[in-house]
């Protein structure tokens, strides 16, 4: 194993991909949350302006420059101290800006199926609960549902991208989404060092559902008729974590599934969240949807109608843009689209500039 023994040689903007052969060659080994890589701030500060160098004490200097290898340990700590101090400085006005501020996190898609992504997610949202955001975890289940659909020995069908959803699939998605998936992050956000606390939207009277205009083809779809958030405000209160599942009953007691954006739209809403954030499979909105490059970073409502009238939003993404729309109405301050396939978006999206997505204001 070898080192540089001059600072401008360090590779500080080195990416995820290249090789490891030494602990200084990746600037997240040297973030000081343990199991979080690849910390975002840092790919920020460093790759995004390439003509900037982390201040390097003279000392650490001196080190590095006149060290013997048996002395190199000690001169790699001392700069990886000073790099930790420099990551958390940079953070220090977005952390200060979103502090005791709710935001409402909708999980799913590639950061739901994939173990690396679902630890990245999990970690993020207990890191930004430990520095004073108050999240909120929404969450479906589709490919878990489909999974225990399968082993009962039916077959998911969709229209219009939405479950056709009958008495026995309906008993095979309240298992799965509150017994088995929302159990199972509650777990994992209480191992990460959170406080969570499993719910539905059954419990407290959370959600009141009604049935989708569509009801007759799509059986049990509801949609959100009614939000009470009292059952909640404690929980944010004193710094526990909610995680919801996106299953709500009518007035009858009758279950429906809801669509997880929907209600996490619907929550933000309620809670006056500073911010809602759902996690896709996609880069955000695009201006040329077979451009991954053609990202819009910000846009507002006004320019957002204008893309679905030139049919620059189609899809799978109307509902979704419609969900961010109907909660800035309803007084979120902002509504970000991100990337859930990004290594740390949470974090990304939150406390850089640059964030993960689009994000779509009032």
């Amino acid at each position: 194993m070898s080192f540089s023994l001059t600072p401008k040689t360090l590779p500080l903007s080195s990416s995820s991909s290249s090789s490891s052969s030494s602990s200084l060659s990746s600037p997240s080994s040297l973030f000081p949350f343990p199991g979080i890589t690849s910390p975002p701030f840092l790919k920020s500060s460093f790759n995004t302006t390439p003509n900037r160098r982390p201040f390097i004490a003279p000392s650490i200097k001196a080190a590095l420059s006149t060290s013997q290898p048996s002395d190199l340990q000690s001169s790699k700590s001392d700069l990886a101290a000073q790099l930790r101090v420099e990551i958390l400085s940079e953070s220090l006005p977005f952390i200060q800006k979103f502090r005791g501020k709710t935001i409402v996190v909708k999980y799913g898609g590639a950061a739901m199926k994939s173990p690396d992504l679902q630890a990245s997610v999990i970690n993020d949202l207990v890191l930004l609960s430990c520095v004073g955001l108050r999240p909120v975890f929404v969450h479906g289940g589709g490919p878990e549902i489909n999974h225990w659909l399968g082993r009962f020995g039916l077959q998911p069908n969709f229209l219009n991208g939405l479950r056709v959803t009958d008495h026995s699939t309906m008993e095979i998605v309240t298992m799965v989404l509150v017994g088995k998936v929302n159990k199972h992050l509650v777990s994992l956000i209480n191992k990460a060092g959170g406080t969570a606390v499993g719910l539905s939207g059954m419990d407290g009277r959370l959600l009141t559902a009604r049935p989708n205009p569509n009801s007759p083809q799509l059986g049990f779809v509801g949609d959100v008729a009614r939000v009470d958030p009292s059952i909640l405000r404690p929980l944010i209160d004193n710094n526990h974590i909610p995680v919801i599942a996106s299953v709500a009953s009518d007035e009858t007691g009758q279950s429906f599934n809801i669509n997880a954006d929907t209600v996490a739209g619907e929550l933000a809403a309620a809670l006056s969240a500073e911010k809602l954030i759902l996690l896709t499979d996609i880069a955000g909105i695009l201006e040329n949807r077979e451009d991954p490059a053609s990202l819009v970073k910000e846009i507002d409502i006004k320019g957002v109608k204008k893309m679905e009238d030139d049919g620059k939003i189609a899809g799978g993404m109307i509902p979704k843009v419609n969900c961010c729309v109907r909660s800035l109405a309803q007084g979120v301050k902002t509504a970000s689209i991100i990337d859930g396939r990004l290594p740390h978006s949470l974090l990304l999206e939150i406390l850089t500039d640059e964030g993960a997505g689009t994000m779509i204001t009032g």
